[in-house]
Formats: structure tokens, C-alpha cells, sequence
């Protein structure tokens, strides 16, 4: 019986063999992408167009304000790549990252409440006692850049709240617990008809560059540097452009 058997037990090993081969194979390689809180919809979209034309490449992202993915990276987050809504945030983390790429850019504008029933025209009316005014944290880049686009006006605004990301700040809006807020143009793009906005002139405005790195702690380096590399790639840019991002 042992003569019977030896065959048989031999031939479900060297299958079982077989099938780890075939599932290493198979497998895919799952990257984890921490990416500003303004890409949440346009990324999410650029990922499935990714995976579509990488099979075997999945992308994970992890979507919060910059400075937040600045503390998750300095802490030893498991990541594999990083894009934030301003340069001074990557530079920061030059110890942490790779060369970045600049891969697109931002500008601001006014949110208000859907028919702008509080007539806001200009950002010196922020300024209003009258008005509930939202902005981001200083420590976040919208918050810094809105910061600088009032400073510059010399508007002192008094907001109710300060948000830890952009998509706070235009969620306080959009519900109705603020009256107006500073946000990204993409932003309130993708809010639709749920705010309205009010145009921040050009020699008003903030420039937000968007740079992506790879992390140097990335355990995916070739897929990691594959995926940074195409979002500047004809592509993934014109998916950017669609959402209302201008070219880096």
C-alpha cells in the first residue's frame, strides 16, 4: 500500500508546488499612493485608468492634507509614493523622498453657498462681520496660500473655523455651517451644484504646484517610479486637465 500511496502523496505536493508558482505569478503588486486631499476625485479616477493599462499593478491611495501625509511619511507610514499640493511640504522631505516631478498646478478660488445669496464679489468682502468665513489651517498649503492671498490684499478675515484640508473646508461650505470658504478651483469643480463660486483675479491668486515622488522607503521601487513617471505622461495629463488642473 505504502508503494501506492508514495505516488500519489508525491503528485499532490509537486501540484500544490505548482500552484504557489502559478499564485506568485499571478500576483499583483499593490502600491500605496499618499496623495493630497484636492486629488481625491481626480486621482481616483487616474487609478483605475492606470490599473486598466498596468495589469498586475493595483493602487491604493490615501487621500489627506499634505502636512498629514508629511507626518504619516516621517513616522514610517508603509508607502510607496507621495504627490502634495505644494512644494515646500516635498522639499521638507528630502530625506524621505526621491527627486520629485511637478505634474500639475492649482489656483484658488471663493466657494459660497449655491446662488451666492450673500453677494460675496471680491475677497475683501470675507472681511464682513456679517459672513461665516471657513479656511484651512496654516499649516496646510490652501491655508498658506490663502493666507498669502489675503495678506496681500491686506484683508484680515476672522474665520469660524480652520480645517485640517481643503475638502473640509469646502464640505463646511457645501453643508451649509459656513458662508463662504477658500478652495481650490478643482475643488468646487467637483462639488458641482452644491456651492457656487466667485473668482480670485489672476494678480489676486496663488499658484499651488502639485510634485510627486517616489519614497525611498518603497519596497516597489520600479512600479512606484513606472506610476509617478505616467502621471506626466499625455494620458494621465489629460485626465488632470478634465478636472481642472493646468499643466505643471
Amino acid at each position: 500500500m505504502r508503494r501506492r500511496a508514495l505516488p500519489a502523496v508525491a503528485l499532490l505536493l509537486l501540484a500544490g508546488c505548482a500552484g504557489h508558482q502559478d499564485d506568485a505569478k499571478g500576483k499583483d503588486t499593490t502600491l500605496t499612493v499618499l496623495a493630497a486631499a484636492s486629488l481625491t476625485d481626480v486621482f481616483k479616477q487616474a487609478g483605475a485608468a492606470y490599473e486598466k493599462d498596468h495589469p498586475g499593478t493595483r493602487v491604493n491611495f490615501s487621500f489627506a492634507g499634505s502636512q498629514e501625509l508629511a507626518a504619516q511619511v516621517r513616522q514610517g507610514a508603509p508607502a510607496d509614493a507621495l504627490v502634495t499640493a505644494d512644494t515646500r511640504t516635498m522639499t521638507d522631505l528630502a530625506a524621505q523622498a526621491n527627486t520629485p516631478t511637478a505634474i500639475a498646478k492649482n489656483r484658488l478660488t471663493i466657494a459660497t453657498a449655491p446662488g451666492n445669496p450673500k453677494h460675496v464679489q471680491a475677497l475683501t468682502d470675507l472681511a464682513r462681520s456679517d459672513l461665516k468665513v471657513v479656511l484651512a489651517a496654516p499649516e496646510v498649503p490652501v491655508g498658506r496660500y490663502s493666507k498669502k492671498v489675503l495678506d496681500q490684499q491686506h484683508v484680515t478675515v476672522k474665520p469660524v473655523s480652520q480645517e485640517p484640508n481643503v475638502r473640509a473646508v469646502l464640505s463646511k461650505v457645501s453643508l451649509g455651517e459656513a458662508d463662504a470658504g477658500i478652495v481650490y478651483v478643482t475643488d468646487a469643480a467637483a462639488a458641482k451644484d452644491k456651492v457656487a463660486t466667485v473668482a480670485v483675479p489672476d494678480d489676486q491668486n496663488a499658484i499651488a504646484t502639485y510634485p510627486a515622488a517616489t519614497l525611498k522607503s518603497t519596497k516597489h521601487g520600479t512600479e512606484a517610479t513606472d506610476f509617478v513617471k505616467w502621471l506626466s505622461s499625455p494620458e494621465a495629463q489629460k485626465i488632470l486637465r478634465s478636472a481642472g488642473f493646468q499643466q505643471p
